[in-house]
């Protein structure tokens, strides 16, 4: 049988994601009800410095942040990419903004996916279409 396309790994943290079988399935919906076609996609969980040093490094951004995606697809319309994810700062951005761990990972989560997708939210009204596609595809998970 052949490995899925969505892979979830860790790197200097501490943690365990559950219901992986249905985030992949929700994440693969996400893909497909937009017109692409998944190939590849890493998810990688990791503390906020070794997120930070990929920040620096790869961006020349100097800060904390909870997500950064790398768009590695060749060819328009198929989705591959690497997604990393800081757990701390997930964890942090929960008790700010008063919502449980997994529903601020669930967010994070499709955020990245969405970018993958073909969403910007560089601009107020990207990030509102961000923020409108984010709700949408919660209210969907597991459903």
């Amino acid at each position: 049988m052949q490995n899925p396309p969505i892979h979830f790994f860790k790197e200097s943290v501490s943690f365990r994601l559950i219901k992986k079988e249905e985030l992949q399935t929700w994440i693969k919906k996400a893909i497909k009800s937009n017109k692409k076609e998944l190939e590849n996609l890493n998810f990688i969980f990791c503390s906020d410095k070794y997120l930070r040093k990929i920040n620096k490094t790869y961006l020349n951004h100097d800060y904390f942040t909870d997500i950064i995606t790398f768009d590695n697809s060749f060819q328009k319309g198929k989705i591959e990419g690497d997604i990393f994810i800081s757990v701390e700062r997930v964890k942090i951005n929960a008790a700010q903004y008063k919502v449980s761990f997994t529903n601020e990972l669930q967010r994070v989560i499709i955020h990245g996916v969405l970018h993958l997708i073909g969403y910007n939210d560089k601009t107020e009204k990207g990030q509102v279409a961000m923020r409108t596609a984010e709700d949408l595809w919660l209210g969907k998970l597991g459903k």
